[in-house]
């Protein structure tokens, strides 16, 4: 099934949006396209930025007792909270899942959005959400999680595009293993661990000394201009990357 899988958006969890949403839009170059008032009924509040046709979602707790709060509060930092693929059937996707152990967590139904969010621990890592939307494989059509006019604010002049995602563990090869029987996809094994390799991003599983979704890697116009932009806001760069948001930014040209 993994012809018709492609990631949609990731998700990173903070205290407060303020000043990480502002300074991932000065940094970067991107524009908040949205503000889902819907999370409220998680406890949170957002802020949505397209990165070329994929969605970076920054969420926060408004109060207490929330689920990302407990992430927050057993994360030490760690920020990476989620990765969301799109797909044409979400509900075949979550009973595969189930059969091979991995429960769901949330069914979300709204404006024609459909969303299966399987359980963090079973998925190990990072939450796993599959979603689909009517004419979603328009990675420019309508998308109700990032707001009725969120291409508007797609600003590629800075960063171009999310080419991938890292997540850590101690045994990379494992992980890797287990999210390509949730994903139902095949493994390229790499000197660091092995790649799930989707038509717009790859997903890299290395080796850390925890399971977490630990950063991203972007393709930029001038690595050195966007570095000295996150120095400007007085950020740590080490070679050509950055700690923001509680993951790393890492900048290819």
């Amino acid at each position: 099934m993994s012809d018709d899988l492609y990631l949609r958006q990731v998700c990173l969890a903070v205290s407060h949006l303020e000043p990480t949403v502002g300074d991932i839009a000065d940094i970067m170059g991107l524009k908040v396209c949205f503000h889902d008032r819907s999370v409220a009924r998680y406890g949170l509040e957002n802020a949505v930025l397209p990165v070329g046709t994929t969605l970076l979602e920054v969420v926060a707790p408004i109060q207490g007792e929330t689920a990302v709060g407990r992430f927050l509060g057993r994360s030490a930092g760690r920020g990476g909270y989620m990765m969301i693929f799109g797909c044409d059937d979400p509900g075949a996707r979550a009973k595969h899942a189930e059969r091979i152990g991995v429960r769901v967590a949330d069914v979300i139904e709204q404006d024609g959005y459909h969303g299966v969010q399987l359980h963090p621990r079973d998925c190990r890592g990072a939450l796993i959400e599959f979603n689909h939307t009517e004419h979603g494989h328009d990675l420019r059509g309508p998308y109700p999680p990032a707001g009725p006019n969120w291409t508007r604010a797609i600003d590629t002049s800075v960063t171009e595009s999310l080419q991938a995602v890292e997540i850590q563990s101690p045994d990379a090869q494992d992980l890797a293993q287990h999210w390509g029987r949730i994903l139902q996809c095949e493994l390229r094994g790499t000197a660091a661990g092995a790649d799930i390799e989707l038509p717009n991003c790859t997903l890299n599983f290395v080796k850390g000394g925890i399971e977490a979704f630990t950063a991203l890697t972007f393709k930029v116009h001038d690595v050195n201009d966007v570095c000295q932009s996150a120095r400007d806001k007085g950020i740590e760069v080490y070679g050509n990357a950055f700690l923001l948001g509680g993951v790393h930014f890492r900048l290819v040209d």
